[in-house]
């Protein structure tokens, strides 16, 4: 079956390639998959260089850090469809990957074998003022598949 993939971060532009995405799906009657890709922060991880070298110190529950991010990533991927589809349905079948990683990393492993991977151009990234975001352009290079730069409006 067809598949189309959209990275998604919370942001107006990737709420965009969403909109895009859900319509494109529903063209090629594909099945469309939502990616959001969180990142444990290091701070978080190893606050202290001195924890590491004493591991008898008392240290974040990485785990409990993990599954917390991994909500919330599934929390922010449901909310974004929400508010896209304003109560309709769908139309397709949809898979929501919440997945640790790289953002650009992440959605380019989850297109592969798909007919379409579609992100927006500019999301919620450091430098806000580029035309080309640095997860589009990563995913230009190097993608398995087709790719659509939304840009955002």
């Amino acid at each position: 079956m067809a598949t189309v993939v959209v990275g998604i971060d919370g942001s107006e532009g990737s709420a965009a390639a969403l909109r895009f995405a859900l319509d494109e799906a529903r063209l090629r009657g594909a099945t469309l998959r939502v990616v959001h890709a969180f990142v444990l922060p290091l701070s978080e991880v190893a606050p202290d260089p001195f924890l590491l070298e004493f591991p008898s110190v008392p240290g974040p529950e990485l785990e409990a850090i993990a599954d917390d991010l991994e909500q919330g990533a599934k929390d922010l991927i449901d909310a974004a469809l929400e508010r896209v589809l304003d109560g309709a349905e769908p139309g397709v079948a949809l898979e929501r990957v919440a997945v640790e990683g790289s953002p650009a990393a992440s959605v380019i492993a989850e297109a592969e074998g798909a007919d379409l991977l579609v992100v927006g151009s500019r999301g919620h990234g450091r430098v806000h003022g580029l035309l080309l975001g640095s997860v589009s352009q990563q995913c230009v290079s190097h993608a398995p598949c087709p790719v659509a730069i939304v840009p955002t409006p």
